[in-house]
């Protein structure tokens, strides 16, 4: 997968994708990742990419010839055209389903926003979608661009193991289970005594309702939107 990232502040984007699985997913070729300076794209000789809004008001609004001029040139240097992604609070509300429906694209290309907003015509000429990351107010789209990042790196085939992904947290609608690791006992506070049994069905038996209970205690939202039909279909048998 390819993801380019347009951005006034490419230098913040470094030593996030420099560490840890991305670092690895860009080293084993199964992903790359480009960072483009926005004022590299601005026509004003002192590389402004934004200015005063029209009608007034507070702020300054980020222009779109830079946007324009940037995602075509990224195009052109790519043989795969690319879906433009504009990072924006009032974007579709990223999810893991959005996450794999974004995985099987080839090409992203990220959009990162800054100051009072972006002009209207990159949002509604240049982007393909918008996203957004949560109900609240950033400081720009490179916060977000991250997030959508690693998110994606590890839908990446080959990234990490099939069974990781099948068990972390919203991969089938629930949050994960509960995990365990040495030591057994710590000031008190024991590993339940069901993990150290060897018997794996009643594992995945326990691992299933704990995630049930903690989705019906700290998410229900999830179980309302998905309904319990389809976590039903999945449900382990039990003698």
């Amino acid at each position: 997968m390819l993801i380019s990232i347009i951005s006034i502040f490419p230098g913040l984007f470094q030593s996030v994708f420099a560490e840890s699985i991305i670092k690895r997913a860009q080293e084993k070729g199964l992903l790359e990742i480009s960072i483009y300076d926005l004022r590299d794209f601005s026509e004003d000789k002192h590389r402004r990419v934004d200015d005063y809004p029209y009608g007034g008001g507070a702020g300054m609004v980020m222009k779109p010839e830079p946007f324009f001029k940037a995602v075509r040139a990224v195009r052109e240097r790519s043989p795969v055209k690319g879906k433009a992604i504009l990072m924006s609070p009032q974007g579709l509300r990223l999810t893991q389903d959005k996450l794999k429906e974004l995985s099987k694209e080839k090409h992203l290309i990220i959009l990162c926003g800054h100051y009072e907003g972006i002009d209207e015509r990159v949002r509604a000429y240049l982007a393909d979608e918008e996203i957004s990351i949560g109900d609240y107010i950033l400081t720009g789209g490179e916060i977000p661009a991250m997030v959508l990042v690693d998110a994606l790196a590890r839908l990446i085939p080959g990234v990490l193991s099939t069974s990781s992904l099948e068990e972390e947290s919203f991969a089938c609608g629930l949050l994960e289970y509960p995990q365990y690791t040495r030591p057994q006992e710590y000031e008190g506070m024991c590993v339940p005594e069901i993990l150290l049994s060897g018997d794996h069905e009643k594992i995945r038996q326990w691992r299933y309702e704990e995630a049930l209970k903690r989705t019906l205690k700290l998410r229900p939202d999830l179980l309302r939107n998905k309904g319990l039909a389809a976590e039903e279909a999945r449900k382990p048998d039990s003698d």
